[in-house]
């Protein structure tokens, strides 16, 4: 039950997703397509420990969304869990609404300034480094874009990481293969993800990461693991996920789908 209950909600969320973005142009629709299933499994899965009613709880798991730009997802997943009312959903975009084209603090439900890529992971290490020092049983999620690993400053944070023995803190790569002008092996390859990790010091696993119920299995392995080492998972996805002329397009990062393309998609699941 569990299983499709969650399958579900991700056939929702992308279908919200995809009518956000119809209202909303502006959003990165190809970015927020890959991640559905590694949003959905944290929120809807038992993984992460939150309370919609106190955002900022102290005994709140943190999550970071490393890659805001292509969390558009996360916005219909927000409103249905009672973060902020779902009429909200209505003004992406909007004066006088909270949601913005690229998200920010102002969310409930967002940590941290999502807008500047490669810094989400050293923050995350920072607050895994804070709750450990206190002796915390919260742990810290951040979700990564592959792309956003070309940046040295996360490699500075997963080496920090490991030194430090953050086995509080789990890594999520949304490993869509896609930066924002072309495929990232073309760019800097990252090669084999889960090899370069092991070599510096993290648990690693990789998974399909359009299967939800492997990506919450392993999610909440990596959470039970605490062996004094940090912990990743390198999720596969296609950027556009489920989008005709978009779906793992090298150039799907800067492109929109059009709206009668949209209309259609959305027609057909009515």
């Amino acid at each position: 039950m569990e299983s499709n209950f969650l399958r579900d909600k991700a056939h929702w969320v992308w279908r919200e997703t995809l009518a956000v973005h119809r209202r909303a142009p502006e959003t990165r629709i190809a970015s927020s397509l890959s991640p559905i299933e590694i949003f959905v499994s944290l929120y809807y899965g038992d993984v992460l420990r939150f309370d919609a009613s106190y955002p900022l709880n102290p005994e709140r798991d943190r999550c970071v969304i490393s890659k805001g730009h292509g969390s558009i997802c996360m916005y219909p997943i927000l409103a249905d869990l009672g973060f902020f009312p779902a009429d909200e959903l209505q003004k992406v975009g909007m004066a006088g609404g909270i949601l913005g084209g690229i998200p920010d603090p102002i969310i409930p439900g967002y940590e941290t300034v999502n807008g500047s890529l490669g810094h989400g992971l050293g923050v995350s290490t920072g607050m895994a480094l804070g709750l450990k020092t206190k002796s915390a049983n919260q742990q810290v999620f951040v979700v990564c874009g592959d792309g956003e690993l070309h940046e040295g400053a996360c490699w500075e944070a997963i080496m920090f990481a490991a030194q430090h023995r953050l086995d509080n803190l789990n890594l999520i790569i949304d490993n869509n293969h896609i930066s924002m002008l072309g495929f990232t092996d073309d760019i800097i390859s990252h090669g084999n993800f889960a090899e370069r990790l092991r070599v510096f010091g993290w648990e690693t696993q990789e998974v399909n990461g359009h299967n939800v119920d492997a990506v919450c299995a392993a999610l909440k392995g990596m959470k039970a693991q605490r062996n004094g080492k940090p912990k990743a998972l390198i999720a596969n996805t296609l950027k556009g996920h489920g989008v005709p002329g978009l779906e793992n397009q090298p150039l799907s990062h800067i492109i929109n789908p059009k709206p009668e393309v949209i209309d259609t998609l959305l027609e057909s699941l009515t």
